[in-house]
């Protein structure tokens, strides 16, 4: 789904309505960006908004980039994209759908709990050693000891990683109270993609342990822009079970 104001574009995508991706790209980013109305809604299949982008390649030769256009006329209208590289023009059509309802996951900053910022290379490392056939990851918030803590439990065993507060990867640490929470892995691994793009990450969570990672991600011209991801926890997780 994309929302387009004059501000810039987001585009949101779900899954088994239990996990939620917005991708937050701001005007100044793009050459030219013009809304004529307040705001634009329109609903749009991704995997074949994404075979049309990557439709000269995933990566452009040395030398040449792709340039994208993107125009939509309004309800009812299909999404146009005009893609050109080294002096070739491809035209796409995508239909626009009905936009659905989104999820709401009530996630503001009044609520937030606990919230540690970290530079994106200590959680590249992270999901890197951890064991990945682990059905769920653990996280452990805590203002006393470990802190931070990521755990599995796949097939070879448990495995931790803790980061203490003072850690040089640590940028920021407002943690309230403890709190453990397992959310499913394979929700987490699409955001993945963005973790390997960004600077930093802010990792919050709510008194329900609904999670959101939001990552920081700054392009060849210095410019951010930002991915967030909200996932609901797999289960509490109860003293006893530590």
């Amino acid at each position: 789904t994309c929302f387009a104001t004059a501000s810039g574009l987001r585009v949101t995508v779900e899954d088994a309505k239990c996990i939620q991706a917005n991708a937050f790209i701001q005007a100044e980013i793009f050459q030219e960006f013009a809304v004529q109305e307040e705001s634009v809604v329109f609903r749009i299949n991704l995997s074949v908004l994404i075979d049309c982008l990557t439709i000269f390649g995933t990566s452009s030769l040395p030398g040449t980039s792709t340039a994208l256009r993107m125009c939509y006329r309004g309800y009812g209208h299909p999404l146009m994209l005009f893609l050109e590289e080294g002096g070739v023009v491809t035209v796409c059509k995508i239909n626009t759908q009905e936009p659905e309802e989104l999820l709401d996951f009530d996630f503001c900053s009044t609520k937030v709990v606990n919230k540690i910022i970290l530079q994106s290379e200590g959680l590249r490392e992270a999901f890197a050693e951890l064991d990945m056939t682990s059905e769920v990851l653990q996280i452990t918030m805590s203002p006393d000891k470990p802190y931070f803590r990521l755990s599995t439990f796949g097939n070879a065993g448990s495995a931790h990683l803790d980061y203490p507060r003072d850690s040089d990867l640590m940028e920021a640490f407002h943690c309230n109270q403890t709190q453990t929470n397992r959310y499913k892995i394979s929700l987490l691994k699409p955001s993945t993609k963005a973790l390997a793009l960004s600077c930093k990450v802010s990792i919050r969570t709510d008194a329900q342990g609904f999670l959101s990672l939001q990552y920081m991600i700054r392009n060849e011209d210095g410019q951010i822009c930002f991915v967030e991801y909200y996932c609901c926890p797999d289960e509490d997780v109860t003293e006893g079970e530590l």
